[in-house]
């Protein structure tokens, strides 16, 4: 029998596929094709099977899927240390907000994105939900990266340099909807800033489209005590009773943050089949509380990961993230045994792609789904011994370990390389914008 043809094979000793759970496979190859994964084999087995166009042989590293980042706020990269050690409304109300009303372009929004592309695809995220303005110029910059991506169209009830009240924002995500619906890299979710900052008119109004066009809900939630409380005085109930109300608890909608949970709220999530997106590094850093990740997983809720953007975290290495939320998880808990390392990853990969609703083709190295795949390099003196690839991933990794990555079988990133962006140019470009918002900062 003839090999059969096809465009990759990739020859690793450990292949965590996070499906089926909790396995690491050893000595195996991962074959690709036509951008879809065709299966894992024993490598002997693969070179007899498979005459692949390209060979990699990855003598040192883990094979899993790449990292899904279940929220951000990508062009904030722009703004990475402007406005530190502040307290949420503050740091918006004072300092983020009025910088964006000076500065946000779309321009900035281009040049923001592309530098947080790039630091993504450099630490091993393939996919990320993006929340900010300018939406056109993000899905452009996405699709010539190559990176697969949920652009979630803001909605505020105020105006900014994007746009000028709720409606305005609401016919420009509905316009960015129609162009790239069928495209296989880039979805429109409707993205609420928060209850806080959109009107029951514009709530209702979005409810309405999410419910007709089947689009994902990507919403800050629960993310302060004072949320909470505002939330009982102005309009007498929770902020996820209110979403109830006005009908925005779906089973595509995305809760982010959600630091301030009781008992009846997770029973609104259970009952409406919503998903948590988990942003520990920048709730700790914005001192806005923390998420009861293992009550919820414990309630069969799906909990993704994301880092947020870099003005409130400051990095968006996935990695970094899988470790705070595993550590934190099981200090908030109390209970060491709490997401556990498998638990972490599946977190960041296959929760990811759930919450995205694109689990059926990535979060995973199953036959049929889309070739996203990242290979780590795990031979570091601060990686040996090793005895389980997982543990040694989420509890000693950082993103600087990955070498390669892939989005539908292309290469985005090739031996710590990035293959369609250019680091020095973006490099020069975030200078550059440094300068023009705070000109007296020094190199």
């Amino acid at each position: 029998m003839q090999p059969t043809k096809i465009d990759l094979l990739i020859n690793c000793p450990w292949i965590i596929p996070i499906v089926p759970q909790d396995r690491v496979l050893r000595n195996c190859a991962l074959a690709i094709d036509a951008e879809k994964i065709i299966g894992i084999f024993p490598q002997a087995e693969a070179a007899k099977r498979f005459d692949a166009v390209e060979v990699q042989n990855l003598d040192s590293h883990v094979l899993m899927p790449g990292l899904v980042n279940a929220h951000g706020h990508g062009a904030m990269t722009l703004l990475r240390g402007y406005a530190d050690d502040l307290p949420l409304r503050p740091w918006l109300e004072n300092h983020i907000w009025p910088a964006e009303s000076a500065h946000v372009s779309e321009e900035f929004v281009r040049d923001g994105s592309k530098i947080a592309m790039a630091e993504m695809i450099a630490s091993g995220t393939t996919c990320f939900a993006d929340m900010y303005f300018f939406h056109q110029a993000i899905a452009e910059e996405v699709r010539s990266a190559g990176m697969r991506s949920q652009i979630g169209f803001t909605v505020l009830d105020f105006p900014t340099p994007y746009g000028k009240d709720a409606d305005d924002y609401i016919h420009k995500g509905l316009s960015l909807h129609d162009k790239y619906s069928g495209q296989s890299l880039i979805k429109v979710a409707c993205a609420p800033h928060a209850p806080y900052s959109v009107s029951d008119p514009a709530m209702q109004v979005i409810s309405t489209y999410a419910n007709e066009l089947d689009m994902p809900v990507h919403i800050h939630c629960h993310e302060t005590a004072e949320e909470i409380t505002e939330s009982l005085t102005n309009y007498g109930c929770r902020p996820l009773q209110r979403l109830k109300n006005l009908g925005l608890l779906l089973p595509q909608t995305q809760l982010v943050h959600m630091t301030q949970v009781d008992a009846e709220d997770i029973v609104l999530i259970q009952d409406h089949n919503c998903h948590v997106v988990h942003c520990p590094e920048s709730n700790m850093k914005l001192a806005s509380g923390f998420c009861p990740v293992g009550q919820l997983i414990d309630a069969g809720i799906n909990v993704a990961l994301g880092t947020d953007g870099a003005a409130s975290n400051n990095d968006l290495d996935m990695f970094g993230e899988l470790k705070t939320a595993a550590l934190l998880t099981k200090a908030v808990a109390q209970d060491a045994a709490k997401l556990e390392a498998h638990a972490a990853l599946r977190m960041a990969t296959i929760n990811g792609a759930k919450a995205l609703g694109w689990d059926d083709q990535i979060g995973s190295l199953e036959a049929g789904k889309s070739a996203d795949i990242i290979a780590i390099e795990i031979n570091s003196i601060a990686q040996q011994p090793l005895y389980n690839p997982a543990s040694q991933l989420v509890y000693t990794n950082s993103g600087s370990q990955v070498t390669h990555s892939w989005v539908a079988g292309k290469p985005l990133l090739e031996n710590r390389v990035l293959v369609t962006l250019n680091q020095s140019e973006l490099i020069q470009s975030a200078r550059d914008w440094r300068n023009k918002i705070q000109p007296r900062s020094m190199d």
